[in-house]
């Protein structure tokens, strides 16, 4: 069987790009169990509520729904379980430090399959207000506008 190449999407979480601003971004690794992986092959998951946590010098990842594998028995998983991210120990040391100041917290961005294996990126971000909500609507709006324009007139 030829191994598997490139990145392979999974999901991907629109609302966090909307609901916060970007600081820093990280790819992880997932230990998931035998049903998981089969379910998100299937391309089945959902990133929308989900969000990290720092715990004994371990990330864990918190509320990403991966949907019990239908063809899997008792041997199934439930749903919204913790699963632990695979970060490299300094990566740690710096998410700790910056989610300790100033308000940040670590929110999943994408979930996909990199050369066969389960990835999460995550990134270090600060919640947006609803003022930078409506701003980032009304620049992305002037940005079209201008790109339309600029179309008609070639």
């Amino acid at each position: 069987m030829a191994k598997e190449q490139g990145r392979k999407l999974i999901a991907q979480n629109k609302r966090a790009r909307h609901d916060y601003a970007i600081v820093d971004t990280f790819e992880a690794g997932l230990v998931l169990t035998g049903t998981e992986v089969k379910a998100l092959r299937a391309g089945r998951a959902s990133l929308t509520d989900g969000f990290a946590s720092i715990r004994d010098g371990e990330v864990w990842l918190h509320n990403v729904h991966i949907p019990e594998y239908v063809m899997g028995t008792w041997t199934n998983h439930t749903p919204r379980r913790t699963r632990k991210l695979l970060l490299h120990r300094q990566e740690i040391g710096r998410l700790e430090a910056k989610t300790k100041e100033a308000g940040l917290t670590i929110v999943p961005l994408s979930l996909y399959f990199s050369d066969g294996k389960a990835k999460v990126e995550i990134a270090l971000a600060r919640g947006k207000r609803e003022y930078d909500k409506r701003q980032d609507i009304a620049a992305r709006d002037a940005q079209r506008d201008i790109e339309r324009a600029m179309r008609r007139r070639r």
